[in-house]
């Protein structure tokens, strides 16, 4: 079974993000599905049809994006997948203005799968990192406050 959840997963990435097929977020995602921790605030997403706009916003804001899964381990009925996503910042579905850059993020998500459908997603993404890779928030500047030596 674990197994065969790394290779739901493999392909949930492949086709859903790296291809745009949103026909496999309805054939993978479970309709009563939860996805945690892909929006700004604390609100979850509930099957495709609620899933599918979130997809659509990211890849139009970033049309050429690739997310890699680097790490996959298996147990259960869970996978967790360590991935890395790069894209150009060329639409305005992250509310603001295309500016033609590059961005590199990191994410881990832990999905819970049943009957060969992802039935519960958990989702951490350094949302923080690409707001400010497309100049939506300042930069960091001066050392790094969270390995700096303090005083």
């Amino acid at each position: 079974m674990s197994e065969a959840n790394k290779v739901l997963i493999m392909r949930w990435f492949e086709e859903v993000w790296n291809q745009g097929r949103e026909s496999t977020i309805y054939e993978l995602f479970a309709p009563t599905g939860v996805a945690h921790g892909l929006s700004d605030t604390d609100v979850d997403l509930v099957g495709p049809d609620q899933l599918t706009p979130f997809v659509r916003n990211l890849r139009g804001s970033l049309p050429d994006v690739r997310i890699m899964i680097e790490d996959a381990i298996a147990e259960g009925d869970k996978v967790m997948v360590r991935v890395r996503l790069d894209g150009t910042h060329k639409g305005t579905g992250l509310g603001v203005a295309p500016t033609g850059r590059r961005v590199c993020i990191a994410g881990i998500v832990i999905a819970r799968i049943k009957d060969g459908q992802i039935v519960e997603g958990w989702n951490s993404w350094d949302q923080l990192g690409l707001l400010r890779q497309i100049g939506a928030l300042p930069a960091a500047e001066g050392p790094d406050r969270f390995v700096s030596a303090q005083n």
